[in-house]
């Protein structure tokens, strides 16, 4: 049989900045062993190291902590903090703290972690592994849970992959956050109103580490591997602000079934009259794609030259804009329709009539760029269907009714995009 003991540690005073933390440990009288794992509360640590701060207002101290808001419903944000954290308000906490104060999580709870294990072991010489806990939430969960921080002298994590299982599965995926289920369970004997920070977790010796280790850093996951980033609302704003024209891509295959989703998300755009006036056609086939834009490039290189009077050089350096087109692994070409369109015999009414057909395609449009970048996925719209509508319904074999606007490159960016200022929304509005 095995067993772990979890002990909580009384007799802790009330910690203040300077305090040697270690010593008012030691002084408990609380007796430690080669292997054990203590699991201290982060608010005891971030006391010690001076950060309680005068902060009348607790919401300048979030964003002074946040890097990155993630979530936010009404005065509620989860953001990612200074240290890469993602939890509720960057850490800051207001309780148990004197009025007009807030106390900030420690600046470097993994260093905090490694200079407590090196003064307990001059006090003690006992080889024992340290863990700084703080509480979170949890996706899809209700209820807190205290989690690991920062963390010295401990596996934060257990790799069980290539093991097998009691019925001989290889396992594939199990990784088990040690350090988390460490934090957990030691604040059931810590608890949140108790005034006891500390806990000993005895008998996981075998999760002891000789040196100091990476800390937290391997529990917290790779912004590219993480597939819940982002929050419903921040998860939009960062594809809209993220989606940038791409016109080098990779010769990665796109998943169609990602084209499909965007297609979905382009047909809940406004249109007028309660009308459907958007068609896709996605271009699969390299026969289709090379038809189309071979026809394209006859019809531009003739137009220019005899509707325009452009040199041959002039028209080479045209056309070549359309080689986004033709590198891309993917194309869709958006159409529209008019069906269901009003009549008018006022030529300016019919205009407008259209225009308001023309604006919902472009809000279609952009749901799928948007959409599509959510995918993962670099896109490039370019206009050049427009200037040769019968070319193209010809050679996609598309009704007469169908009107190209532009032609939409996907595919996986062979490079990140340039960096671009922000542009100054007050630029762009006026109030009335």
């Amino acid at each position: 049989m095995s067993e772990v003991r979890i002990v909580g540690i009384d007799g802790l005073p009330e910690v203040g900045a300077g305090d040697d933390l270690a010593q008012l440990l030691f002084a408990t009288g609380a007796e430690l062993a080669d292997g054990d794992i203590l699991l201290v509360t982060s608010k005891v640590v971030s006391k010690a190291e001076g950060r309680l701060v005068r902060a009348t207002d607790r919401e300048a101290a979030i964003d002074a902590e946040a890097v990155r808001v993630v979530a936010r419903r009404g005065r509620t944000r989860i953001v990612e903090n200074r240290q890469g954290l993602v939890m509720a308000a960057a850490g800051v906490d207001a309780s148990n703290t004197p009025s007009g104060t807030v106390l900030l999580l420690p600046e470097d709870p993994d260093a905090s972690a490694r200079t407590l294990r090196k003064r307990l072991h001059e006090l003690t010489g006992k080889r024992v592994g340290i863990v700084i806990t703080d509480t979170f939430g949890r996706p899809w969960r209700n209820g807190l849970t205290d989690v690991a921080i920062g963390a010295a002298g401990v596996s934060v994590l257990e790799d069980h992959r290539g093991r097998v299982d009691s019925h001989g599965n290889e396992l594939a995926l199990t990784v088990t956050a040690i350090a988390d289920e460490l934090a957990a369970a030691a604040d059931l004997v810590k608890g949140k109103t108790s005034g006891r920070p500390v806990a000993i977790v005895r008998g996981l010796a075998h999760f002891v580490t000789e040196e100091d280790g990476d800390g937290v850093r391997p529990l917290i996951r790779p912004a590219e591997e993480d597939l819940f980033r982002l929050g419903t609302s921040e998860a939009i704003r960062e594809a809209v602000h993220g989606r940038r024209t791409v016109r080098s891509f990779t010769a990665e295959p796109v998943d169609a079934g990602a084209v499909r989703r965007a297609v979905a998300a382009a047909i809940t755009a406004p249109a007028p009259h309660h009308t459907t006036p958007w068609r896709f056609v996605l271009v699969e086939s390299a026969v289709a794609r090379t038809r189309l834009l071979d026809a394209m490039l006859s019809a531009w290189n003739r137009d220019l030259v005899e509707l325009d009077g452009w040199d041959p050089d002039r028209v080479a350096r045209r056309v070549r804009r359309g080689d986004v087109l033709r590198n891309a692994p993917y194309l869709v070409v958006p159409c529209l329709v008019m069906d269901g369109s009003h009549a008018y015999p006022d030529a300016r009414r019919a205009a407008a009539e259209r225009e308001m057909f023309v604006v919902a395609m472009g809000a279609a449009v952009e749901n799928m760029l948007v959409t599509l970048a959510g995918e993962g996925l670099g896109t490039a719209w370019v206009s050049s269907t427009m200037f040769c509508r019968p070319t193209v319904r010809s050679a996609l074999d598309l009704p007469a009714s169908w009107d190209p606007m532009g032609a939409i490159a996907v595919g996986r960016p062979a490079a990140p995009a340039p960096s671009r200022p922000p542009r100054d929304p007050e630029a762009f509005y006026t109030v009335r």
